[in-house]
């Protein structure tokens, strides 16, 4: 499939596409070269462009700083790789605590999961290229209502418990990207990008 397409779909119509994705064969290298891998990507990359040629507006003032472009690469190219590990710490903990809430375990459905689920978060990451427009990163909130319905579907976990699957997932996957931007920023000495 498509990356586009299944974005799109994703987004779009999440019910009936994550019934499609369910029944889907595939690996986790296919996963990741065909789909975690670029869209991931697309933050990382908005963030250079936004905060080395845009800046950061101070608030209150009208002081522009902008990041020294080797500076936002490396905290980039850190937090992109943070980022792919994440997906698959993410994994490794939907997978775990499954049974906990009447799923099955299954790695390459928690892998789907953690992917999928995550692509709204992705694709809003385009907005940190304008600093007028990053406060649209907030549409990446989307992705936990991606998460909601994956759950029940790819993990089998119960209808009456996917709300408290997620819930807790949901702050798993908090603290792993507050540890993910204070590790980049410790490589580079900026502040987190998230």
């Amino acid at each position: 499939m498509n990356v586009v397409d299944r974005v799109k779909r994703i987004l779009l119509s999440p019910q009936s596409e994550w019934e499609v994705i369910d029944g889907e064969v595939t690996t986790p290298s296919a996963l990741y070269t065909g789909y975690i891998v670029p869209l991931a990507a697309i933050g990382p990359v908005a963030t250079v462009i936004g905060f080395a040629v845009f800046g950061i507006s101070v608030p209150l003032g009208d002081t522009v700083y902008r990041v020294p472009i080797g500076s936002a690469i490396t905290s980039a190219i850190v937090t992109y790789v943070l980022t792919l590990v994440g997906v698959y710490v993410l994994s490794l903990i939907i997978d775990y605590l499954a049974p906990t809430f009447g799923g099955t375990k299954n790695p390459i459905q928690a892998l789907k999961v953690a992917a999928y689920s995550s692509t709204a978060a992705w694709v809003a990451g385009i907005f940190a290229i304008m600093p007028g427009l990053r406060v649209l990163s907030l549409l990446g909130l989307y992705s936990i209502y991606l998460l909601y319905l994956g759950l029940p579907t790819l993990m089998k976990a119960t209808k009456d418990r996917a709300v408290a699957y997620t819930v807790l997932l949901v702050v798993v996957e908090f603290v792993l990207m507050v540890m993910i931007g204070l590790l980049g920023s410790r490589f580079t000495g900026m502040q987190p990008m998230m």
